[in-house]
């Protein structure tokens, strides 16, 4: 039953083509049993099954299956008005985004503005879903520009319990969350019907608190910032502690956008990095998030280095001057 990407016909043993399949069978027993990935590669092997390719609903049941949330009626009717519907979200989700410094065109002229973005966001555990959401964030109030960019999930006192199970010793336990539990957090924008994934998939670190017992997993995506050269961290944090009965209680799921120098930006300057980034961020799709968010630190090292040498040269500079006008003063106070 192999598809070849280069051949439109399907190896049956007697030279049969693929029209000779009845549409019927293609369409319910062969097209449904794949995965997005696959179902794009196969309507590049000939004209019939791109045709094929291209039905709606195909698109639709892989983007549900793939990330519950967008099952949502707001999310599915909205993805219905992209330009290919299901098919055109996928393209633009599935993919990670790419951080290298060329990603995005800054001459690009400016585009409508956008009043709102919507996240779907769904967590897995071991490919079973534990936690799935859709938040709509308003963006022209002067609160929503002026205020540090954050997109919170859950109320200060909402928990959401899940079937994960405290195994073994601390370190076993965190060990098993950073390799079985993953994240996708979409967001997008109803303006230019276009959306991104800015998760990393797994966590870029995994951390205990020491006194609180909390856990808090970071999922990272490095974009370009505003200026040439710069780059921001769209950073997922995820906050849950065991209960009593032993039980991962999720108690935080929020996003924030991070400056180089760790300050956080705010509603106005996230949504322009946010908006390029769906608008026209390559998309790439492998991308080794935790190597990517340590090359991030390490620039972020390398940048405070350089500023705590300027900055210990200013202050030579000024003590040498300082201690010159001092010696001055007093020499033609002494000597006139």
């Amino acid at each position: 039953m192999g598809f070849s990407a280069t051949s439109p016909t399907v190896d049956q043993g007697d030279g049969a083509s693929i029209s000779s399949v009845h549409p019927d069978i293609i369409m319910t027993h062969i097209l449904t049993r794949l995965d997005g990935q696959t179902l794009a590669s196969a309507s590049c092997a000939s004209s019939q099954l791109h045709a094929f390719s291209t039905e709606g609903k195909l698109w639709r049941d892989i983007c549900s299956a793939t990330w519950p949330s967008v099952a949502d009626p707001r999310v599915d009717d909205l993805i219905s008005t992209f330009p290919a519907g299901h098919r055109s979200f996928f393209s633009d989700s599935f993919p990670f985004l790419d951080n290298s410094p060329s990603q995005f065109d800054l001459s690009r002229p400016s585009s409508p503005p956008t009043t709102e973005l919507i996240s779907a966001v769904d967590i897995f555990y071991k490919d079973q879903l534990i936690f799935s959401k859709v938040q709509e964030s308003e963006t022209e109030s002067g609160w929503f520009l002026c205020s540090p960019f954050r997109v919170d999930l859950l109320d200060p006192k909402e928990t959401v319990p899940t079937p994960i199970r405290h195994v073994g010793e601390d370190q076993a336990s965190l060990k098993q969350l950073e390799e079985n539990l993953s994240l996708s957090w979409i967001v997008i924008d109803p303006t230019r019907k276009r959306a991104a994934n800015f998760s990393s998939w797994k966590a870029v670190t995994v951390q205990r608190h020491w006194l609180t017992g909390e856990i808090q997993l970071r999922f990272a995506t490095i974009l370009a910032g505003e200026k040439r050269g710069e780059f921001v961290q769209c950073g997922v944090v995820v906050t849950c502690n065991w209960s009593e009965g032993g039980e991962l209680h999720v108690r935080e799921v929020s996003m924030q956008v991070e400056g180089m120098e760790g300050n956080h930006l705010n509603g106005k300057e996230s949504l322009v990095i946010l908006k390029r980034a769906i608008e026209g961020g390559k998309r790439g799709k492998e991308v080794n998030g935790k190597g990517r968010f340590e090359e991030y630190l390490e620039m972020k090292r390398e940048r405070r280095e350089r500023r705590e040498r300027r900055e210990k040269t200013l202050d030579m500079i000024c003590i040498a001057t300082g201690v010159t006008i001092f010696l001055t003063f007093w020499s033609f106070v002494l000597f006139r």
